[in-house]
């Protein structure tokens, strides 16, 4: 019975770590606009970015904070290092925003999306204008 209690009491300890992990390995931030994840349009709104659970992964969630929009995205481990405690970089051409980079070191993840074919027409379409932006946006 105490073999059975103790197997029980070290399971229950081995899932709550692995709960506060993952828990660990994400960001969250309020995106004041709306913005495209590979050929997707996402509303502004909160949102929380995680890995997405497979290991190694390369692929990271988007998900709305009511759970009511979703993706998953390729990403790759990024080295340039946030200027503030953790960032979103965005890509904008016009009036479109382009979800570039996770740089939240708190979270556990620092990576940059690949280019979807939409970013890229929208670059190419954009080529006349002198300049691109960068906005970035506060993660926690």
């Amino acid at each position: 019975m105490k073999r059975i209690s103790a197997i029980a009491l070290l399971s229950l300890a081995s899932l709550l770590t692995a709960g506060s992990a993952m828990a660990a390995d994400r960001a969250q931030a309020t995106i004041p606009f709306a913005f495209n994840v590979g050929d997707m349009v996402l509303p502004a709104g909160d949102y929380t970015i995680s890995d997405a659970g497979w290991r190694p992964s390369g692929v990271i969630e988007i998900r709305t904070a009511d759970a009511k929009h979703a993706v998953l995205a390729t990403a790759f481990n990024d080295d340039k290092k946030p200027v503030n405690a953790g960032e979103l970089v965005f890509n904008k051409y016009g009036d479109k925003y382009f979800l570039s980079e996770v740089l939240c070191p708190a979270g556990g993840m620092n990576v940059k999306l690949t280019t979807s074919k939409l970013e890229k027409r929208a670059r190419i379409n954009e080529a006349a204008v002198p300049t691109t932006t960068q906005v970035l946006v506060a993660a926690k």
